[in-house]
């Protein structure tokens, strides 16, 4: 039996943060390194290097990448069971307080989901907020029904960014 688990970090969030990326929960790795979309296989902070040219060589250069950017990053669970890091495996979950977080930052303006499952989490509890929406690809190696590029063409686009370098 799985045991509950609490997200175990705090939204990267700055006061002028335009776009707040949300994820579902993080990996195993992700808890084992306290920091988001850990897993050397996935491709998030790669996707980002190639859509803004910054470099994502170590913690700091990541946070400094959406800083820069003007991006957030969050996951929409607070807590929940599950016994690997799929989605599919994710049960009883409790949601984080996006409309709190969306008050606290009102520079926020568009949110981002990277994968369906935050995004009907999202629509599921605040699907009343009016707030600009869009749907990222999913930066999980598992999910392979678009290559690397084609998810950069998709961020950049999305985003809001350019991804001519």
């Amino acid at each position: 039996m799985e045991k509950k688990l609490e997200h175990p970090f705090d939204p990267i969030v700055f006061n002028d943060t335009q776009t707040l990326i949300l994820g579902s929960f993080p990996s195993i790795k992700s808890f084992e390194n306290c920091f988001y979309y850990a897993h050397p296989r996935n491709q998030f902070w790669k996707i980002l290097e190639k859509t803004t040219g910054y470099p994502v060589n170590n913690r700091d250069q990541k946070i400094w990448l959406l800083k820069e950017t003007k991006l957030g990053v969050w996951d929409m669970i607070a807590s929940c069971q599950r016994d690997n890091s799929l989605d599919s495996s994710l049960e009883d979950e409790v949601v984080n307080d996006i409309p709190a977080l969306l008050e606290k930052y009102p520079s926020i303006t568009k949110l981002a989901f990277t994968g369906k499952k935050s995004q009907a989490l999202f629509e599921k509890h605040f699907g009343d907020l009016d707030i600009e929406r869009v749907y990222l690809p999913s930066p999980s190696p598992a999910f392979a029904a678009m290559t690397f590029e084609e998810k950069v063409v998709q961020y950049a686009k999305k985003l809001g960014m350019s991804n001519e370098q």
